[in-house]
């Protein structure tokens, strides 16, 4: 004999857990490109863009969060905390690019590691606004961008990363040092200029 009443329960979760992670990967693609467009909009000096569309990646997660109270199991989901590190990303450089600094991100529950993961991303970030920025000959932009840079590196290197945020540690310093050599080639050129 079988126990059919154990193996319809089994059924039944299983088949809620597909459904909820079905939309959560359609939703958490959406936030996705909501903080992306973020990303783009700061990159072209439109700060009040990339607010609103961090509003709208905001909400679909307080909706899937609201949603799926029952199953908060899909917050591990990849999709999902994908799109969270990319919103942290774009809320960190939204900070910089607003107020000159980089602090928590309230406005959703963030994980310890996908706010790290999101921060080791915003060098990359400073790293092509100080091009731009150097392209208008913004020396003081240029200069911010790689003291927050060497001051995100200088906090991380304190953690013991290993694995993914290990990686993405490395990226933050390549980016980094790319951003130096921008400083330096930007005070050559002001040099043969004068």
């Amino acid at each position: 004999m079988i126990d059919t009443r154990y193996l319809e329960s089994l059924r039944s979760y299983l088949h809620t857990h597909a459904l909820v992670r079905r939309d959560v990967i359609k939703e958490a693609g959406d936030a996705l490109h909501h903080s992306k467009r973020a990303v783009f909009s700061l990159h072209r000096g439109d700060a009040g863009e990339a607010q609103k569309k961090l509003k709208e990646a905001e909400e679909i997660f307080l909706r899937l969060i609201k949603k799926y109270k029952q199953h908060p199991a899909f917050q591990d989901e990849g999709s999902y905390r994908a799109a969270i590190e990319e919103y942290v990303e774009a809320t960190l450089f939204l900070q910089f690019v607003m107020k000159g600094k980089i602090g928590k991100v309230t406005t959703v529950g963030v994980d310890g590691d996908v706010y790290l993961a999101g921060l080791c991303d915003v060098p990359g970030e400073l790293y092509r606004y100080a091009i731009r920025a150097a392209t208008m000959h913004d020396h003081k932009t240029v200069e911010a961008c790689v003291e927050m840079a060497n001051k995100i590196i200088g906090e991380l290197v304190e953690f013991d990363l290993t694995s993914y945020l290990r990686t993405k540690f490395d990226q933050a310093k390549q980016a980094t040092q790319k951003l130096e050599i921008v400083m330096y080639e930007l005070a050559l050129r002001e040099k043969n200029n004068k």
